[in-house]
């Protein structure tokens, strides 16, 4: 394991996950197992999530997507508040649960955006000032 690795796990880390107060994967795999956790977290953030091949804007939208047709709310959660930490708009964000409506039906998308509306009001930031269109 480089140190270059490490500091690349953790600065993504970092902008990635800045102020969320919700549990992160990483914590929850720790209490069970610090070293795989570790192997994990370096892999995931430091590997995957750190690569320069897509914006980290684009990157976490593609997860917002996935994570909606997957219907993972706990973890759309976290992604949707990543993706604000990374710079994605509000209105971004929704038209990419819109998207998914397609491929995952109306009920993944309708459960998404009450995942974004709940991220928001913890935020203060709902209702929305502004249209986001």
């Amino acid at each position: 394991m480089t140190d270059n690795l490490v500091e690349k796990t953790q600065k993504t880390a970092a902008l990635y996950f800045e102020g969320v107060e919700d549990e992160k994967p990483f914590e929850l795999w720790k209490a069970f197992d610090p070293e795989l956790a570790k192997d994990l977290s370096l892999f995931i953030t430091g590997k995957m999530y750190a690569r320069e091949k897509l914006p980290h804007p684009i990157r976490q939208l593609v997860t917002v997507a996935a994570l909606t047709v997957l219907g993972r709310p706990e973890e759309l959660k976290l992604h949707i508040q990543a993706a604000l930490n990374v710079g994605c708009s509000v209105a971004d964000i929704a038209e990419t649960i819109f998207q998914t409506a397609v491929y995952g039906g109306i009920p993944a998308t309708n459960a998404a955006l009450k995942t974004l509306r709940r991220v928001l009001e913890e935020k203060g930031s709902w209702p929305l000032e502004t249209n986001t269109q």
